[in-house]
């Protein structure tokens, strides 16, 4: 029997992003709930207004179900529209705000982030594994130093970032092998990991060195390192960083001076979700 994405003309993929693998004609899975968060999820920095052909085309929902999801979502407030486009209003924050207030170490993390940012005089963040990705919970920038810009919430892939490399060398060993069979490795820049041999022996480097340094994987120009914070039973709940551009520091300098200020930073934020 089809599933339900399938049965309203959604293309395969489309279904899939809908029902992810294993959920298909599960009686308990509620599509609709689905896209109505994947029509969120269409909105971004550089797709601030959209309209429904847009929406469908980014989340390969069939136009007429986009089209009520945003109806829906303009109705509860969620989202604006002018000349039949749309944009998401401020309401939206409210569904990330939830989840940062009632997570421990993005309320008590700013501070200490802000320590090691005037110390480096660098951006330092904190970011969690959601996904194939990192979504970052708190940041001190002392500059720009990215093209993108990094907010609360900004996700990147995992395996082109030290705060993901810090997050997947935590990852159980089944757990890792399964990310490893699934990821798609996009060069981004010349240095980018782009074999899955070469990324396992690099997350077992950090495994062994317990940190992790980049050199303009993601972007050009940036270089980065990151260590783990741990909880009360030891196990790796985030990582921080320090990011900065390869002009003011040598991978050497990247190691010698911010290394240690982030590994302090881990371990006062250790102690921190133990009080």
């Amino acid at each position: 029997m089809p599933s339900p994405a399938k049965r309203i003309g959604a293309t395969p993929a489309a279904a899939a992003a809908v029902e992810p693998e294993g959920y298909a004609g599960d009686p308990n899975f509620m599509a609709s709930l689905a896209r109505g968060l994947q029509v969120i999820r269409a909105f971004s920095e550089f797709r601030r207004n959209l309209t429904i052909s847009q929406v469908s085309q980014a989340t390969g929902i069939p136009r007429a179900a986009a089209r009520r999801c945003l109806y829906t979502l303009k109705v509860l407030g969620y989202v604006d529209e002018v000349d039949r486009r749309f944009t998401l209003r401020p309401q939206v924050l409210t569904l990330g705000h939830a989840y940062l207030s009632s997570t421990p170490l993005a309320i008590v993390a700013q501070p200490y982030l802000d320590d090691v940012s005037r110390r480096v005089q660098e951006s330092c963040s904190a970011a969690i594994l959601d996904g194939d990705d990192i979504v970052y919970i708190c940041r001190s920038a002392e500059k720009r130093i990215l093209s993108i810009s990094l907010l609360v919430g900004t996700r990147l892939p995992a395996y082109c970032t030290a705060l993901g490399q810090v997050l997947l060398a935590s990852l159980p060993g089944e757990q890792l092998e399964t990310y490893l069979a699934r990821v798609r490795l996009v060069g981004r820049t010349d240095n980018t990991i782009t074999t899955v041999p070469k990324l396992r022996k690099v997350i077992a480097q950090v495994q062994k060195a317990g940190f992790a340094m980049l050199d303009q994987e993601l972007e050009v120009g940036l270089r980065s390192i990151a260590v783990p914070v741990r909880d009360s039973r030891g196990t790796v709940v985030a990582a921080i960083n320090v990011g900065t551009h390869s002009s003011r520091f040598s991978l050497a300098e990247l190691e010698s001076r911010c290394l240690p200020p982030l590994q302090q930073c881990a371990d006062e934020l250790t102690r921190m979700l133990l009080a």
